[in-house]
């Protein structure tokens, strides 16, 4: 899973990126301080995959990973190349999602730059919003347009679909123009597949991680700017994940008991890295599944609703290809019996084939033949 980490010059990207990934990325008061993108893998925390490893003591233990990239900074006219708009959008192209962070807070010291980047402007969490939505929206009209263009033109050849086609991204086009991001194009059944294979930029599930200062997170029932931002978010379908980019990073370096405890100080039940990992699996619709044994504990991930050959497809194809059965137990139903052993004993651990819908935590054995 990759997600790009989007935002306006100075909103805190490159903090909160640096926070969660320990990746020591650039961060400065000016904007296109990030000018190629920085790349960070976080391996995903699972205390299910930690007992198994305790339990095992395998040779080797892999968690689930997720690509943070922390993308340029956008100004107003990206879609037209300005700025490193081209960049940023291709930049984008290439993630599952986008976490677009947006400044809740007001600090005279640090400029908030939209349209030119030597004027400072107030702080406007829904207009920087509309922004980036804008210019993502922009680049997608174009393609729209193009589409439409190219299939009306096979359509004249009597073919039916080319015109369908044509309607479906005529009508797209006439919705982007309207300033209405993708994500809000009604559609449906085979016309809804066309539109997700076109790799529209504001088709892209978004997670609005809304930076605050210290004040401002410990009291977000306080924070205007904060009930603008779900405001927006509800309306749309979008999540929210309230943070300080500048605690997160006082909370990434300490380690086990203290940062137990700072959470604790600060009210909250996890760090902004993991609510953030918890965001994205439930705007992606994704679960993990576990393998086991003393060569290997492993988690992967794959989509809530993958039926157990192509869960196996995601260790190796040739698992897939050959796929007889998989021996399948759920981690609660293990643990309450205390080994899989004693849950086979007790009728648990099942005997699944190709039709079996993979569960979060289930641990799997793959059976098959190539």
């Amino acid at each position: 899973m990759k997600l790009g980490i989007v935002g306006l010059p100075n909103v805190g990207k490159s903090t909160l990126f640096n926070a969660i990934t320990n990746a020591g990325a650039e961060s400065a008061n000016y904007p296109f301080c990030t000018i190629e993108p920085n790349v960070g893998m976080v391996a995903v925390p699972d205390e299910r995959l930690d007992k198994l490893s305790e339990m095992y003591r395998p040779k080797k233990t892999t968690p689930a990973v997720i690509e943070f990239v922390d993308i340029a900074g956008l100004v107003k006219g990206a879609s037209n190349g300005a700025g490193l708009g081209n960049k940023f959008l291709e930049n984008i192209r290439r993630t599952d999602a986008i976490v677009h962070v947006v400044r809740c807070f007001d600090d005279e010291n640090i400029m908030h730059v939209v349209s030119d980047a030597t004027k400072n402007v107030p702080v406007d969490p829904l207009g920087d919003i509309e922004t980036i939505d804008l210019e993502l929206i922009m680049a997608d009209l174009e393609m729209a347009n193009r589409r439409a263009e190219k299939a009306a033109k096979n359509a004249k050849s009597g073919n039916k679909q080319a015109a369908r086609e044509a309607e479906l991204f005529a009508a797209l086009a006439q919705h982007l123009d309207a300033g209405r991001s993708a994500r809000t194009f009604a559609c449906s059944g085979d016309d809804e597949k066309l539109v997700a294979a076109a790799d529209l930029l504001s088709l892209k599930p978004v997670i609005y991680a809304a930076n605050m200062d210290e004040a401002g997170f410990a009291d977000q029932d306080g924070n205007e700017y904060l009930r603008a931002v779900r405001e927006k978010a509800a309306a749309e379908g979008a999540q929210v994940l309230p943070i300080c980019a500048k605690l997160e990073q006082e909370i990434a370096e300490l380690d086990g008991d203290e940062r137990a405890l700072f959470l604790e100080e600060l009210g909250v039940e996890a760090s902004g890295l993991d609510r953030l990992i918890r965001c994205s699996y439930t705007l992606l619709g994704l679960i993990s599944f576990l393998t086991y044994g003393e060569d290997e504990c492993r988690a992967w991930t794959i989509r809530d609703g993958t039926k157990a050959p192509q869960a196996a497809g995601k260790i190796h194809s040739d698992i897939e290809r050959g796929f007889i059965r998989a021996e399948t137990i759920n981690f609660r139903d293990m643990i309450a019996c205390g080994s899989v052993q004693a849950a086979k004993e007790k009728g648990l651990l099942r005997s699944e084939g190709k039709d079996y819908v993979v569960r979060d935590g289930d641990m799997i054995y793959f059976r098959f033949n190539v």
